[in-house]
């Protein structure tokens, strides 16, 4: 594969404003799927989902948990100043950072930083009628984020200080404020993990009922973990997408869940990623198994953007797998902590992902292209579909199954 030197403008298409869900259905599992099968559109009901996969199929979801990262300050002079909590920087672990007690530094985004003129800010809240004071101090600027230490004077978890004054970071182009609905219907039902400032929203269709009907029907369900970053919503400025620096995003599995892979690779039944964040996640795996049979001892678990273009291999998916495992092993890991940077354009070769479950992208997205990726130029029949049959776009929009 070659790196990808393709127009940005070349996926775009015009999305009508009322067209991107602003809240989500009533009901998560009444919303619309669309169903593109080599070739062929039809729609049903995403209830209806076990109906459409093949039995002993594998579906994998991201279990990962949105955080409550917005915290809003306000200056003695009654200026509010946001800071946006992006990802740990002490302690750097998910885990750790959120059972913090007393005090934790993250790297955030600041809205009306120029107007912060203090030293540190406080945010006064209560937990159980007990008054609590979280302070917020400037510690390093970088170019777009700023380093924060944050401190509080109650024998609490930096977790619970989220949830008692923090804010659900709903996508901007819903051009609305998070409200208490947010906070049950941007997660998933099988979120587990805090650590994403995004919902990984192709689950959010997902209810017990019709995970329950999956299972029934003898199709298997795994999860991994990749806590989604805001450079999802990141805008391709550049108008070739080889000059575009994908964002970068942390992810984490169990060994089981690789031994897993490999039986239903030998299976030669389905894979099946339930949204973008999964697929990014599996084509990683494949990846980070090429980079260890080639590194060994200098072997970091960090995929760069364009590796899979400028280093391809041939190796097939279950060596690439048993080799991670093996390093797994040789290191006495019960699990795999490793990020990834990688691109999934058009020219790309999938090495695990057979279907995608996913929502509605923006125009000129890097998700946009990872599904031009997938099903090839057939990504502009499926989205004329959709905008003609009434389908709602983006996070609280309606769902597709793609099966090349």
């Amino acid at each position: 594969m070659k790196r990808p030197h393709i127009h940005i403008a070349d996926f775009n298409y015009a999305l009508p404003d009322e067209r991107i869900a602003k809240f989500p259905l009533a009901q998560r599992d009444a919303s619309k799927l669309l169903i593109y099968r080599q070739g062929e559109i039809n729609e049903t009901i995403f209830s209806s989902l076990p109906d459409q996969l093949q039995t002993g199929s594998l579906l994998v979801f991201n279990n990962t948990k949105v955080i409550q990262a917005r915290l809003k300050f306000k200056r003695a002079s009654g200026a509010q100043v946001e800071i946006f909590c992006l990802d740990p920087h002490t302690p750097k672990d998910y885990s750790l950072i959120f059972s913090s007690r007393h005090s934790c530094e993250w790297n955030c985004i600041v809205g009306n930083l120029k107007k912060w003129k203090e030293d540190e800010l406080v945010l006064v809240f209560k937990i159980g009628g007990e008054q609590i004071l979280l302070k917020a101090q400037k510690v390093q600027h970088f170019q777009n984020t700023v380093q924060i230490r944050f401190s509080w004077d109650a024998d609490i978890c930096f977790a619970q200080v989220l949830e008692a004054c923090g804010a659900i970071p709903i996508p901007p182009y819903l051009h609305r404020e998070s409200e208490k609905l947010d906070e049950e219907r941007y997660q998933t039902v099988y979120s587990k993990f805090l650590g994403s400032v995004a919902a990984p929203t192709a689950g959010l269709h997902f209810t017990d009922e019709v995970l329950c009907r999956l299972q029934s029907k003898h199709i298997q369900l795994a999860e991994l973990t990749l806590h989604v970053g805001a450079g999802t919503f990141k805008p391709v400025k550049s108008e070739t997408i080889d000059q575009h620096e994908m964002h970068a995003e942390t992810f984490r599995v169990h060994r089981t869940f690789l031994e897993q892979l490999i039986c239903q690779i030998e299976s030669k039944y389905p894979i099946v990623a339930v949204g973008t964040t999964s697929v990014r996640t599996l084509e990683s795996l494949y990846w980070l198994g090429c980079k260890y049979l080639k590194e060994h001892e200098n072997f970091e678990p960090h995929i760069p953007q364009w590796m899979p273009y400028d280093d391809p291999e041939v190796l097939d998916s279950k060596s690439a797998l048993t080799a991670i495992l093996s390093y797994m092993e040789h290191n006495e890991l019960e699990t795999l902590d490793a990020s990834t940077q990688i691109i999934i354009a058009p020219s790309y070769e999938f090495r695990l992902v057979n279907q995608i479950i996913t929502n509605f992208h923006q125009p000129q997205s890097t998700l946009l292209l990872l599904i031009s990726a997938f099903i090839g130029e057939s990504w502009k029949n499926v989205y004329e579909y959709a905008l003609k049959q009434d389908f709602r776009f983006l996070s609280y929009g309606d769902s597709s199954l793609l099966i090349p």
